[in-house]
């Protein structure tokens, strides 16, 4: 069993790791007896029959594995527990802590939506969680300042709809990881605690807060504090009565952030002394940097920052390009989310998103509310001024539901910046692999239909347009396949190739990690087919592919795995991914689909190109497969 190295995360306590592991898969396999399977079990009984009402654990069985016997709510990868989503089942009684505390790879707790009362129980010597999420009970009573102090992986905390009284716990401030905080609908008196960074999901509505609003949270949606008749400050109408101290909630260091949000490194927005950092950190890249990259939850190393906003306003491209080919203005080729500028973006609240083989990303939310995806592109020097220009408009007039079109870019010989519209979902890496909760439990097979015939139009699409590239798309992979709320997937970072010199595009494109490359020395419009293979087993067996990693060291080498099965029509269902497999058993004509999207995948990553499908033959395939 293999562990994959797929995230690069900014960790509080330690300077700038080159790579972290998902944290559900610290727990290696190769150190867990079978006994200690049997203790996880015996754990999981024993939690059982501290509930009352249970039957919907009716599939809680002794003798049997939680994972392989696919227990109600319990979440397994390759064998490990990692989480327990235990919502809507009815129950009620004593949540047993201590048979929780048992199960070393456990990183998400639900318990949404149940019957349990009293005060909260003791999550707090679970130090490993991800995420805790109890909303919809009633819990009651006052939460311990110090209570969250030792949880400092949580990245989501929702407590909403209980009873909750007292003060809102300080320690909730102090979670260096924390995208999400749901505390509305309960009781929390006091003022809103010190916090060190931005939350990107947040609502304290319906509580009995008061005091000023923390200048940190001045850009938010006032609904996120509504219901709250003591507070006042911005997002609020409501003036505070008195004249009051800067907050406390605005940190040393977004203080220090702001003030080097100032700068600007020739002419190119300095957009944020972190994103920098992180750029300089990140040079010495490798082909894993773009799987740091993994959607919402890559935003461990968050800073915020917030200055007065601009106007927005139309910019006249004449009046936007520098002279000699630097310096400038952001030019805007996609006016359909409005026009801005590069004032607008340095003086944006920014978050570092990752780094991959092509530059550094961000996320920045402008004044007036857009979010955007930002890139610093690196090695794109291979046309002037005018070429590039030509280039980016061209994208810049792209319509497709399945294509990410840009909506501005800024020019410099050294670097480039990309700015695109901000997916909330993020990629579909990240809901595969990375994300083990809801969205990734959103994934059952008319999803996963519905993305693998999303990427196959936006290729087809991609392959009118630019029919007369080498490479029309040239990067394609799953942290390049962006989902929409609906689970519609967007492609991004497509037809870069004739902006990269051969050199840099064979250290940075996926297409050259491909045997076309590797064995023949040359790309080619199948090297696209190729990789819209690897897409497609990815998407069906639930594997993560060692050909995104450097040298394939770590994954499974998916095309070797599934060439040695689909020969033999009786083992090709056992290269499914469980988690569709398993529950569309009794449904052939899901199987069906599933096998024949499978042999569509094979064809595509036939090693000889000369042999291999083209991608009209693939795109024709995998339409004709009908729910």
């Amino acid at each position: 069993m293999t562990h994959i190295p797929i995230t690069q995360q900014k960790q509080s306590n330690q300077k700038s790791p080159k790579h972290t592991h998902l944290l559900f898969l610290i727990p290696l396999l190769y150190f867990i007896p079978f006994s200690h399977s049997l203790s996880e079990t015996d754990s999981l009984l024993k939690l059982k029959n501290s509930f009352t009402q249970t039957n919907a654990l009716a599939s809680w069985l002794p003798n049997s594995s939680p994972c392989s016997s696919r227990w109600a709510g319990v979440m397994c990868f390759d064998g490990i527990i990692t989480g327990l989503h235990l919502t809507n089942m009815g129950l009620s009684g004593k949540i047993d802590i201590d048979a929780l505390n048992q199960i070393s790879g456990l990183r998400t707790i639900s318990f949404m939506n149940n019957n349990f009362s009293g005060s909260i129980p003791e999550f707090n010597k679970l130090g490993v969680l991800k995420s805790l999420l109890l909303s919809g009970n009633a819990f009651s009573g006052d939460i311990p300042s110090d209570f969250f102090s030792h949880l400092n992986s949580l990245k989501k905390v929702w407590l909403n709809e209980n009873q909750f009284t007292g003060n809102v716990p300080e320690s909730l401030g102090q979670l260096t990881h924390l995208i999400e905080l749901h505390l509305e609908n309960n009781q929390f008196t006091g003022s809103i605690p010190v916090f060190k960074q931005s939350i990107n999901s947040l609502d304290l509505s319906n509580n009995k807060l008061e005091g000023e609003i923390p200048v940190i949270f001045s850009s938010y949606n006032a609904s996120a504090f509504a219901g709250n008749d003591g507070l006042c400050g911005k997002p609020l109408d409501r003036v505070c009565s008195t004249v009051q101290t800067q907050s406390p909630a605005l940190p040393a260091a977004t203080e220090n952030y702001t003030n080097d949000n100032r700068l600007v490194v020739g002419g190119v927005v300095a957009a944020m002394i972190i994103v920098l950092i992180y750029a300089l950190l990140s040079s010495k890249n490798n082909i894993e940097d773009d799987f740091s990259q993994l959607g919402r939850e890559t935003t461990d190393g968050v800073v915020e920052v917030h200055v007065p906003s601009s106007n927005r306003r139309n910019l006249d491209s004449s009046t936007q390009k520098g002279s000699d080919g630097g310096g400038g203005d952001l030019i805007m080729v996609n006016d359909e989310k409005g026009s801005f500028g590069l004032s607008d973006l340095m003086k944006a609240a920014a978050e570092v998103l990752g780094n991959g083989g092509l530059g550094s990303a961000y996320k920045a939310v402008m004044s007036f509310g857009l979010s955007v995806a930002v890139k610093r592109m690196r090695e794109m020097n291979r046309l002037g001024r005018d070429g590039f220009d030509a280039e980016m408009r061209r994208f810049g007039r792209l319509r497709h539901r399945n294509i990410l079109t840009p909506l501005a870019y800024h020019y410099r010989r050294e670097e480039k910046l990309l700015v695109s519209e901000y997916i909330p979902k993020g990629s579909l890496l990240y809901v595969m692999h990375g994300d083990r909760g809801t969205s990734h439990a959103e994934l059952n097979w008319p999803t996963r239909l519905k993305i693998i015939q999303g990427i196959a139009r936006g290729l087809g699409f991609l392959y009118t347009e630019f029919s007369n590239y080498d490479l029309p798309h040239g990067n394609l992979k799953s942290s390049n396949v962006l989902l929409n709320h609906d689970h519609e997937p967007v492609l991004s970072d497509y037809a870069f190739h004739p902006l990269m010199s051969p050199t840099n595009a064979a250290q940075s494109m996926f297409a050259y990690k491909t045997p076309d490359y590797v064995k023949y020395q040359r790309v080619s419009q199948k090297t696209d087919v190729y990789c819209l293979g690897i897409l497609i087993l990815e998407i069906l067996t639930g594997k993560f592919p060692s050909q995104y990693l450097n040298k394939g060291k770590g994954g499974i080498d998916i095309v070797q795995w599934v060439s040695s099965a689909d020969k033999i029509v009786e083992r090709e269902t056992e290269l499914l991914d469980p988690e569709i497999a398993s529950g569309n058993a009794a449904n052939s004509n899901a199987i069906n689909q599933m096998i024949e999207l499978l042999r569509v995948g094979a064809d595509c990553v036939e090693s000889n190109p000369q042999e291999r499908i083209d991608m009209k033959e693939a795109i024709r395939r995998i339409e004709e497969v009908q729910v």
